[in-house]
């Protein structure tokens, strides 16, 4: 058997559907993508080549630019509450009453699909009958925002159900990283007089800091390609105040059947995801991690 696994032709044999599935579903589709971007295509008839006319038409697109600056912010938004996330998953590792409870609940909105969650929230912030609204109404606000329809907080509105619906996702990789943190370690350091904050930042963090690292990049990935809860609440208005990236492409390619330039856009998100991966990578690798043995 180890004759047989041993031999290239068998193991290229092995691989090779594995392969071709990348390749057909992955790799084919980006080329795609960047090719329908030289092109003037309405998605059906016949295409016209323009060369870089869409990519070059990207630079002076104030909407593109505005879509791209709500994904970005996103991303900061998305990786600033892993520190949330964090906290909660060592409070729950600390052998806390309930703790079994509490994940559960965190889990439920990873239950709902992003348009169930967009409905429930969408209740949440309507004018005259939200929960949120009634609140502030009750406590002596007379005047509560209209969060959906304000242009200068509906993005923050949005940011906090997208918060919420990946709360028990990162919660369960944090929590489940930190379980398997060496109980000797914890305990030798209680003994030398530690306190639990000085054992989460010089003993816990350290340990997880490659799972952490992992946690950042999914969130800024996902960040940049969100669409699904935006477009059911706000549809990226109102005027234009909640586009991103991923809702623009979209519109331009199956509203406005402009293929080859929603095309454009798809190829440019795609380039920006993997250069802000690629420095991610680069301002969380030490030294340490390049070490090859």
């Amino acid at each position: 058997m180890n004759q047989i696994m041993s031999d290239k032709r068998v193991i290229a044999l092995y691989t090779l559907p594995a392969l071709l599935l990348i390749l057909v579903l992955i790799y084919v589709p980006i080329v795609l993508t960047g090719y329908y971007g030289l092109m003037d295509w309405d998605g059906i008839g016949a295409m016209t080549f323009v060369g870089l006319e869409n990519y070059a038409a990207l630079i002076t697109d104030g909407m593109f630019w505005s879509s791209a600056y709500h994904s970005l912010l996103l991303a900061l938004f998305s990786v600033g509450s892993l520190v949330l996330y964090l906290a909660v998953s060592l409070v729950l590792s600390s052998n806390m009453k309930g703790a079994d409870l509490f994940r559960k609940i965190y889990l439920i909105p990873m239950l709902l699909s992003s348009v169930a969650i967009a409905q429930l929230w969408m209740r949440i912030y309507h004018p005259t009958n939200g929960v949120m609204n009634r609140f502030l109404t009750t406590i002596g606000i007379e005047n509560p925002p209209l969060w959906l329809s304000d242009t200068s907080i509906v993005l923050f509105a949005i940011f906090i159900p997208i918060i919420w619906q990946y709360a028990g996702f990162y919660i369960i990789i944090y929590y489940a990283a930190l379980k398997n943190v060496p109980k000797e370690l914890e305990e030798a350091a209680k003994i030398d007089g530690a306190t639990p904050v000085q054992i989460a930042y010089k003993i816990k963090l350290p340990l997880i800091a490659g799972v952490i690292k992992v946690t950042i990049v999914l969130a800024v990935i996902g960040s940049l390609k969100y669409f699904d809860l935006i477009y059911v609440m706000t549809d990226g208005g109102p005027n234009g105040a909640s586009e991103v990236m991923a809702s623009y492409m979209y519109k331009l390619a199956f509203r406005t059947n402009d293929f080859g330039y929603g095309s454009a856009v798809g190829f440019f998100l795609l380039v920006l995801i993997l250069i802000v991966t690629y420095l991610i990578r680069k301002a969380t690798t030490s030294k340490e991690d390049e070490v090859q043995y």
